[in-house]
Parts: C-alpha cells; structure tokens; sequence
C-alpha cells in the first residue's frame, strides 16, 4: 500500500499479476493525495471496497475464477459499493469488450498500460465524482432530518397552541357555566332552607342539587384543564397523602385488582394544591381500573429524580427540563393505547370508553394541574402492556407543613354584618337571602365602585364577601385596599368562577387572600365566613391586649 499522509482518493487496485501493483504506483506518481491498495483476489475485493471506504476501483478484466465483469455487477449489486466508481483495465481494445463493460456497470475503460498523465486525470476524475456524490447524499440525509425535525417542531407546536387554544374556550365557558351553576344551586338551597318543603318536594331539590354537584365537578375539571383553576398550593409531602388515599384506591380498584405502593422514605416536599392532587391521583386510578377491567396490579410510586440524590430508575425523561422533582408515578397493566389515542389523551372530552362511561376529562384536567403547578406529566402506553403516568413536581426547598386540626366550633351563622359585592344580580340575590336567613344583616353592592362608597361611608361592616372579577373601573384588589384603609378589623372572602385577577404567580392564589370557588355550598360559604369571624375577632382581642399592656 502506497500512502500520503494528506490524502482524499483511495484507491484499490485488483489484479492477479502483482507486477501490476510497480505499474500503477509509479503511473500515480504525479497523483499526490491518494492512497492505493492492492489485492490479487476478486473474491474478496467486494469487501475491501466496503471496509477501506474506497474512492476508485481499478479492475483487471481477465482473472482467473472471477473476472473483472462480474466483479462489477457484484459490486453494483451492493447498497453500499454501488455508486463506486470502476475503470476497467486491459490489454483488449476492442469496442465489443468495451461495450460489455460499460454494460456490466464500469465507469471507464483503458487499455494497459496507460500513459501516467492520462491515469492520474481520469483516477482524479473519478475520485472527485464519487466525493461530490458522498458529500450530496449526506446533504439529503442532513436535509431529510433537518424536516423530519421540522415538522415535529411545527407538530409540537400545532399541539400546543390547540391545547392552548382549548384550554382559553373551555376556561371561559367553566367561567360562565360556575355562574349559572351558582343561580340555581343558591336558589335551591335557599328553597330547601326556608321553603318549609314536604318529603317529595324535598327529594326532588336533593336531586337537582345532586345535579348541581355533578356540573360543578365538570366544570371544575375544565379549569383545571385551562389552568385557570384557583389552587390553595402549600408545602406538602406527596407520600403522606398516598399513604392517606390508599383505602380510597383500595375500594375504587375493586377487590381483584392488585395495588402495589412503593414510596421513597427520603421523598422531598414540593408545591401543590393537596385537594387537586388528591383529586388527579383518584382520576388516574379510576381511568386504571377501566384500563384493567377490574383485575391486573396497579404501581403507585413516589420517589425523588433529578439531582444528584435522585431514587432509583429516577431519571429525567426527554422534554422534561433539568431540576429536581418529585415523581408521582402511576402504572396499570392494562390494555394500554395505540400512537393514534396516546396524542390526544390530554385533550378535554376525548375518551374512548362507551358513551355514558367517562367524560374525558381526567387526563386533561391532571395536564392543567401539573403544568399550572410548575411541573411535567409524561405518559407512556403500549398497547397490551399498560399505561404509564408521571408526574413531575417541583422540588420545594421548605419541609411539609403539619396540617391544621380540623375545627370542632359548631357552623351556623351570625348578628354580624356582611357586604356583598356581585355584578350578576340573580347571583347577588340568592346569597344575600341564604346570609339573611343565617341571620346575618346583609348589605349589598353591584360592583366594586358601590362597595368602596358603602366602607368609606363608615358603615360599620364586619366582612366583605366580593366577587373578583367584575366591571367598572374599580377592581376587586382595589376594593380589598380600601376596606383595609378603612375598616381594618374586616374580613375579606373572595369568590369566582375562576381566580384571575386575585392571582399571585401562575395560577397559584397567595397565601394572603380568602379565597371561595364557585359554585359553592351554603355550608361551605357559612363555614368559611364564621371562621374568617373567629378569627377576626380573635385578632381584635390580641390587639387589645397588647395595647392594654403596654399601658399599664
């Protein structure tokens, strides 16, 4: 083998007479950047060809055992050798021979031996055609890719902004649709409350509000989705509420279904909503159990990814952006998805169960929450396997705060006076009555504008309870200012369909603000006003208090 270090034509050369090596090594003489290698058999030239990467073939036509034609159709005949260039030596100018040549695919054709000028231009020739042709294919290879990649970035993109664009229609619609839940459930309850109802007439209020109930949690789970659901994020270890649910998961599973639970002792604290989480967790096993008809094993597993302390097989997939989280993963052996389902699993109202069977909107609903939350959710699914699904949470720097012990004061209401602020009339009409009938004195305003004149008046006013979206060029934060200026020892209960504009950071409501989702119960909207009293007046008497004793 004949080298220069600076080389870009390889050459190999096939003949049974080794004389001819001395003759083509000193006719490429002139040609300084090659490389030539010999070999005497035809048989293994095919190979030689693949493994030295060779740039030009030069091929004796008579050999023994195999000659120089079919060399070449067995090289054409090989995906990676085909488009090596081939000139074909010998001692027979004969047009015939030639014609045969050509025919079996050789690019040129010379008679030995050539003059050295005429060799080092046609091997140059060659050597630059197969170069030029290498470098071609990889350009459309490269280009190929780089559109492959493209439209997975435009697919991804088209995904976004649908579910972008979704989640803005279903977030306005829950929106209306929590205010009109709030019309008749207040006016129901109010009915039920001083209607003086006898058994029927009772039963049938029970049922629409029951109705009421199912329209409250669809909506609920349409904010989610649209990440404009009000979440009551705190410090919270995931492996305390597992551990919490694990009866609940046990009864909706059913009792042939396996679940297998597996938390990581050392698991860190994150960030979320315990109710919203709760409720995603609930959600993926129910979908679970539908997926495994009832039987099958369940994984339920908590565990730390990310970082250098990360638990076992705890790495973080593709897409997921480096951190440290904590992984919420659940696992069902059941009969999986294909590709087709698995790319609008998160789409609300998509299911592929039976009409009357699901709503389609537990997948999408966990999507809002994770992403609202911070954090990622990866699904996984193979048909006959199971499904996967991870969540990914923030790590939280702080540990889990201890829950609070649940309030064993009796709830009812009060003499206390409330101010109501709603612009939907038929809203503001039902709650004022359910306040009145608790015995509170009920004042009321349309917006936020009427309400500020009503505290700076120096009516006395006990708590406000406000909605917080509304129209006028007051808002509702404003309104929350002035009663602070004014009426300092106040209470302030926000309410709405959803919580912008009482937002502190993407979604989550600050630790600050009181917030009541509707629709809401006249239970739950009794209790959180006597509590926000409780502990409003209990502020007023350590304030009094401390002033006492610093004056004596």
């Amino acid at each position: 083998m004949i080298e220069d270090e600076t080389s870009s034509c390889s050459i190999l050369l096939i003949d049974d007479e080794p004389f001819a090596q001395s003759i083509i090594e000193h006719g490429l003489k002139t040609c300084v950047k090659h490389v030539l290698h010999y070999e005497s058999s035809p048989a293994r030239a095919v190979d030689l060809v693949r493994e030295l990467d060779i740039t030009v073939v030069l091929v004796d036509l008579r050999m023994p055992d195999l000659d120089g034609f079919e060399f070449t159709r067995r090289l054409r005949a090989t995906p990676d050798t085909e488009h090596v260039p081939v000139i074909m030596l010998s001692s027979e100018d004969d047009p015939e021979v030639k014609a045969q040549a050509f025919a079996a695919g050789v690019n040129d054709y010379m008679v030995k031996w050539p003059d050295p000028r005429e060799l080092v231009a046609r091997v140059q020739y060659h050597n630059d055609a197969c170069i030029a042709r290498r470098e071609r294919d990889a350009a459309f290879v490269s280009l190929r890719l780089s559109q492959q990649q493209l439209a997975e970035s435009q697919s991804a993109l088209h995904q976004a902004q649908k579910m972008e664009a979704i989640g803005q229609l279903t977030g306005g619609v829950a929106h209306d649709f929590n205010n009109v839940l709030q019309i008749i459930g207040g006016n129901l309850q109010l009915l039920k409350l001083v209607g003086n109802l006898n058994e029927a007439a009772r039963t049938r209020v029970e049922m629409a509000l029951a109705g009421v109930e199912r329209g409250a949690k669809l909506s609920s789970h349409l904010l989610a989705f649209a990440r404009r659901q009000p979440l009551q994020a705190v410090v919270l270890n995931p492996g305390h509420l597992l551990r919490e649910m694990d009866d609940m998961m046990r009864r909706v599973l059913g009792p042939n279904a396996r679940i297998v639970t597996d938390i990581d002792p050392a698991l860190w604290s994150t960030v979320a909503d315990p109710n919203q989480l709760n409720n995603v967790l609930l959600n993926l096993a129910i979908n679970a159990r539908d997926a495994m008809g009832g039987n099958g094993s369940l994984l339920i597993r908590a565990t730390n990814a990310g970082g250098a302390a990360a638990g076992r097989d705890a790495a973080l997939p593709p897409g997921v952006p480096a951190g440290e989280y904590v992984l919420i993963e659940v696992a069902d052996t059941g009969k999986g998805m294909p590709p087709e389902v698995l790319q609008r699993a998160f789409e609300p109202f998509f299911t592929t169960k039976p009409v009357g069977k699901g709503t389609g909107l537990g997948l999408s609903m966990a999507y809002g929450f994770v992403k609202q939350s911070g954090g990622e959710i990866v699904l996984d699914s193979e048909v006959g396997r199971g499904t996967s699904v991870r969540i990914f949470l923030p790590r939280s720097a702080t540990e889990a705060a201890q829950p609070e012990a649940p309030s064993d004061v009796p709830l009812f209401g009060g003499l206390e006076t409330i101010l109501v602020v709603e612009d939907e009339e038929d809203v503001r009409s039902s709650t004022c009555a359910i306040l009145s009938a608790l015995g509170y004195e009920v004042l009321e305003a349309c917006d936020a504008a009427g309400a500020v004149e009503l505290v700076e008046s120096g009516r006395h006013i006990d708590l406000v309870f406000t909605d917080v979206i509304m129209p006028g060029p007051v808002s509702s934060l404003q309104l929350g200012e002035a009663v602070r200026a004014h009426l300092p020892d106040a209470q302030i209960l926000y309410t709405s369909g959803y919580a912008e504009g009482v937002l502190a950071h993407e979604g989550k409501v600050s630790a600050s603000v009181h917030l009541l989702q509707k629709p809401y119960h006249p239970d739950a909207l009794s209790a959180r006003i006597r509590h926000l009293l409780r502990r409003g007046r209990a502020g007023t008497l350590q304030a009094a208090s401390n002033s006492g004793a610093t004056a004596a």
